[in-house]
């Protein structure tokens, strides 16, 4: 499945998408937020190039667990998103991705002055990256549940036979 991952600022919206088996998040776009309406036109049209099947909210949640005015605003813009896709849109934690984004386009040796254009999509590649682990331990976890039901019934099956 096609996943967009977007990481939504005041200024600047980062996009990331990820490639059909769910395996590699790459940074797509960067989006300036000339206007509410204009960015929710961006970033419907890359979400449509994308052919998306998911899109991912990075939700800026406070180290006291609470949301405060960037991730209210963050929420807001997402829901007008929601409206204008026909797609499930789904918040993720986005907690030091810019951190995180700035520290691998430096490591990576991106000059400071190029770093601003690069930042915010490599940000929603981070948070995009995060979503796919989450989804993978999810289906490893379910594939170890039903070999272990499997397992089970084969072995009460057994059971039942001999006697």
């Amino acid at each position: 499945m096609v996943i967009v991952a977007l990481d939504v600022g005041e200024v600047r919206i980062g996009v990331a998408v990820s490639d059909e088996l769910e395996l590699i998040a790459t940074p797509r776009a960067m989006i300036r937020r000339k206007s509410t309406a204009a960015a929710l036109d961006a970033v419907a049209q890359e979400i449509a190039r994308a052919e998306a099947q998911l899109v991912v909210v990075g939700l800026p949640i406070s180290f006291d667990g609470q949301l405060h005015g960037q991730a209210h605003a963050t929420q807001a813009f997402a829901e007008k998103l929601r409206r204008r896709i026909n797609l499930p849109l789904i918040y993720a934690d986005e907690t030091l991705s810019s951190v995180r984004a700035e520290e691998r386009l430096r490591e990576a040796g991106v000059r400071p002055e190029r770093m601003r254009e690069r930042v915010d999509a490599e940000a929603a590649a981070i948070i995009l990256e995060d979503v796919l682990a989450q989804r993978r331990r999810e289906r490893e976890r379910q594939d170890r549940a039903a070999r272990e039901r499997q397992t089970t019934e084969r072995d009460e099956h057994q059971e039942d036979e001999r006697r």
